[in-house]
């Protein structure tokens, strides 16, 4: 018996409203590409006006914003992930509405400032990056950590 497998681009199915909220908490590179690459397929999906994207970061997960020259300058982070290529994808995303948090605890604790992030500004500082997961999940988030 043979399975028929159907690809289709820029075809939406009819999932309806949806809230989100991914979680990253990791420095691996190919995993950061790797989710923001769910989020757009996400939003493929479903469609960006269907879509109440966010993305939390705390933790080792702020290097998806460090800018790789400044990797010197925070001894705590091990990674600086924000390329070129990684900015587009975050650009592209916050297009189409998709938020990022930034946790303020990681901050303080790693002795990260702002401007050592790719297109970080206060409006995206939470307290907690945990605190904001819980937050969001009981207002209906679903959680994802991809």
């Amino acid at each position: 018996m043979a399975v028929a497998v159907l690809f289709a681009t820029n075809v939406q199915a009819d999932y309806g409203k949806q809230k989100v909220v991914y979680h990253i908490n990791y420095d691996n590179p190919k995993a950061q590409a790797g989710a923001l690459r769910n989020i757009q397929n996400h939003i493929n999906a479903v469609g960006a006006e269907n879509l109440d994207a966010k993305v939390v970061m705390h933790g080792n997960g702020l290097s998806l914003l460090l800018e790789p020259d400044e990797l010197a300058s925070v001894p705590k982070m091990k990674h600086a992930n924000a390329t070129p290529e990684i900015q587009a994808k975050i650009a592209g995303l916050k297009d189409q509405n998709v938020s990022f948090s930034i946790c303020a605890n990681t901050l303080k604790g790693k002795k990260i400032s702002l401007d050592q992030l790719y297109d970080a500004d206060e409006s995206a500082i939470v307290p907690s990056g945990v605190a904001e997961l819980a937050h969001l999940q009981a207002q209906g988030y679903t959680y994802i950590k991809p």
